[in-house]
């Protein structure tokens, strides 16, 4: 089996606090570390007040500082939201502190809707739809981890992270293999895109002093329980989250009480049957099955999996169960 890692949105429940959330992700990523898990990574999104995760170095920095080996980074970094001189100088900082395990994955998105995007960047939000300058501000980010740009960055220089591009449609997957890096790739929330991203990676990789041949990666959503019923209705609270998210209300992982109690129209039902579709959920024989079905699928190197249950307790016990079905590995070629 590839390498298993984890990502984390780190969830906030309803009834408890961004700080209960943040300790629930200390405990997991211990745990994870002691099971094997190859890395963890925090997710950048904002305004939403379901995930804490909004600031990933401040939390990379506490969650590395609270393990010995586990690679930590970020799953990712919204590029656009900053400029590549302060993500350097955060990253080297990083690598400095924890050196050879920090990894410092580079998305496109905002993480968020356009008014927050706005403020984010300081910019009116019609400027939002300027023509894109992600790849000069990919080529500013490397220089400062070189040594040779205008500025020099410190303690960036010299104390580069490991670089992944990250993805969710095939943009980033051509400069990744243009630029011969590490690919991660979002089919939780793409699964469409998936397979035709990863081809387009290989196809356009060019060997470089990072990787000699194309290393892959894809986050899948996974829920494991004892069996399959009860790891049906352990998702059913993050498919409802992710359900107000659409409707425009972003909101907190809703308990059991408010699941059972919520309009379950046949659309809300049929919207959280195509969700859980590319999920994989069930019993550690369900998704042993199912994580070696997409593993061959998509023939990826590694897979990352991302677990958000209402009680922290489950989504460790999620991410135990899982360990133990399909079996982790320390090491990641790519690390």
């Amino acid at each position: 089996m590839v390498p298993l890692s984890v990502l984390d949105l780190v969830p906030v429940a309803d009834g408890s606090s961004a700080s209960d959330a943040l300790a629930h992700s200390t405990r997991l990523v211990q745990r994870a570390e002691e099971l094997g898990f190859t890395r963890y990574w925090v997710a950048e999104h904002h305004a939403m007040p379901g995930i804490a995760s909004s600031s990933p170095p401040v939390l990379i920095a506490h969650l590395a500082g609270a393990t010995e080996r586990i690679r930590v980074g970020s799953g990712g970094v919204m590029l656009p939201n900053h400029r590549p001189l302060v993500v350097a100088e955060q990253f080297g900082t990083l690598e400095a502190l924890h050196p050879d395990r920090i990894d410092l994955g580079i998305g496109r998105a905002p993480g968020t809707d356009p008014r927050t995007a706005a403020a984010l960047r300081g910019i009116a939000a019609a400027r939002l739809h300027a023509p894109d300058d992600f790849p000069d501000q990919l080529v500013e980010l490397a220089s400062y981890f070189r040594g040779d740009a205008d500025v020099h960055a410190v303690p960036a220089t010299g104390n580069a992270p490991a670089l992944w591009l990250l993805g969710s449609s095939d943009y980033s997957a051509k400069v990744a293999g243009m630029l011969g890096l590490p690919f991660a790739f979002a089919h939780h929330f793409s699964s469409r895109n998936t397979l035709p991203a990863l081809e387009v990676y290989r196809d356009r990789f060019r060997p470089s002093a990072t990787l000699a041949e194309p290393y892959s990666m894809i986050a899948a959503s996974v829920f494991c329980a004892d069996t399959d019923e009860a790891a049906r209705e352990l998702a059913l609270p993050a498919a409802l989250q992710f359900l107000h998210l659409r409707l425009g209300n972003p909101r907190t992982v809703p308990g059991p009480a408010e699941v059972a109690a919520f309009d379950w129209t046949d659309q809300a039902r049929a919207f959280v049957a195509q969700r859980q579709s590319e999920q994989i959920i069930g019993s550690p024989e369900t998704v042993r099955a199912g994580v070696e079905e997409l593993v061959a699928r998509t023939g990826v190197d590694e897979l990352m999996v991302t677990t958000s249950t209402y009680r922290g307790e489950d989504r460790l016990r999620s991410y135990e169960l899982l360990a133990g079905a399909v079996g982790t590995a320390s090491s990641s070629a790519a690390a």
